[in-house]
């Protein structure tokens, strides 16, 4: 495949990103999007349907990741980035979703900041921030140390 039709494919696939967000907001169950733009300090954390919560939390997270998983294919081609980044998404998400479980169960008006940041990891797509410029400099140190 072409350099400027994967670049192409990449820019789309973060079009598409940008749009999932606008949409899951309004389609996907998560009662904490409203409680956080509220006055989270002082409120209770709302009532949470907890199959649904974690079934759309689910979604949106892989749909967030698949998208994800083939922006890095299209920019490594590499099978071995691929894997490794699927089993992160895995791990990364049975991690996180058990932690913000705990969070939600276990906060009596404390401990907002994390619950925040832990579910903003699993509803965005921030691991893409971090592991595209990690590959891409891994890319770099390898192709330094082939030419010397």
């Amino acid at each position: 495949m072409s350099k400027t039709v994967r670049i192409l494919f990449i820019g789309v696939l973060f079009l598409l990103l940008v749009v999932m967000r606008a949409v899951f907001r309004y389609y996907l169950y998560d009662p904490l999007a409203h409680y956080f733009d509220n006055d989270y300090l002082h409120a209770p954390i709302p009532v949470i349907n907890y199959p649904k919560f974690f079934t759309h939390l689910f979604l949106r997270y892989f749909i967030n990741s698949s998208i994800s998983v083939l922006i890095l294919h299209f920019a490594f081609s590499k099978l071995k980035i691929v894997l490794f980044t699927v089993k992160f998404y895995l791990l990364a998400f049975v991690l996180l979703s058990s932690f913000l479980f705990f969070l939600i169960y276990n906060s009596e008006n404390q401990g907002y900041i994390l619950m925040f940041y832990v579910r903003r990891f699993l509803i965005h797509p921030l691991f893409l921030l971090i592991l595209f410029p990690a590959f891409y400099y891994q890319k770099l140190k390898l192709s330094e140390e082939i030419k010397s």
